[in-house]
């Protein structure tokens, strides 16, 4: 009788990772050009556990006080930690000099406020600017039209570098239909860096959570976020 493999964290990390390869193959991209952001909100240390020793080097928290707890328990694992969730401003100071690029700047002032604490610390932060690539009036980030121009103010902010953008596309029906916005995301980072701003680079491009990064990753895709489908369903 053909045995069954169990359903863990670690089949599932697996079965991912195996299929981010396989898509960036398709794609005629090296494999190494896309990782897998592992969303860990509202998970237990144990099954995070589970999921570093499968193989994830790359934790995200959407929340700064969660992540400030979880953090620690991890500090001699070789992995990193970005900030995916909405940043407040008042939350900046706690973040600096603990992860390694903040998916989700959403303003300028948010940008100003990273930079001046970066600065206090000694510091110059990664960060990506998040882009309301469906232009959904419920959704944080940049409209398309108004990237090229913050960035052109971020240039200012020297403690503060500006790696490329992510977006969530408006929710669709299958994983085809996103591909649209994925595609005009990888267009306007690459308008952004014609202009050749100074400190500025458009290396990535953060798209693609648990129902849609292969086509994400079919579409330019250098950092895919997953969490359902690593860990299950969570509530809160």
């Amino acid at each position: 009788m053909e045995s069954l493999v169990q359903d863990t964290i670690e089949t599932r990390v697996h079965s991912i990772l195996e299929k981010i390869r396989s898509a960036a193959e398709k794609a005629g991209r090296p494999v190494g050009a896309v990782r897998l952001v592992a969303a860990t909100k509202t998970v237990a240390i144990q099954s995070i556990r589970e999921g570093v020793q499968a193989g994830l080097s790359i934790l995200g928290e959407n929340r700064v006080q969660e992540a400030l707890t979880k953090i620690p328990v991890f500090t001699h694992d070789p992995i990193q930690w970005h900030f995916i969730g909405q940043l407040q401003r008042r939350k900046v100071r706690s973040v600096i000099g603990v992860f390694d690029l903040i998916h989700s700047v959403d303003s300028v002032a948010l940008a100003q406020e990273i930079d001046r604490r970066a600065g206090e610390a000694g510091r110059r932060q990664d960060v990506l600017l998040e882009v309301n690539i469906g232009d959904e009036p419920t959704k944080a980030g940049f409209r398309p039209d108004e990237v090229r121009q913050a960035v052109s103010d971020m240039t200012r902010l020297s403690h503060v570098c500006i790696k490329g953008l992510m977006a969530i596309p408006p929710p669709t029906v299958d994983a085809s239909s996103a591909r649209p916005y994925f595609r005009k995301l990888k267009e306007l980072a690459n308008m952004i860096k014609a202009q050749r701003f100074p400190s500025v680079k458009m290396d990535e491009l953060s798209m693609g959570m648990s129902n849609d990064y292969e086509v994400a990753i079919e579409e330019g895709a250098t950092l895919v976020r997953i969490g359902t489908a690593i860990f299950g369903a969570r509530h809160g």
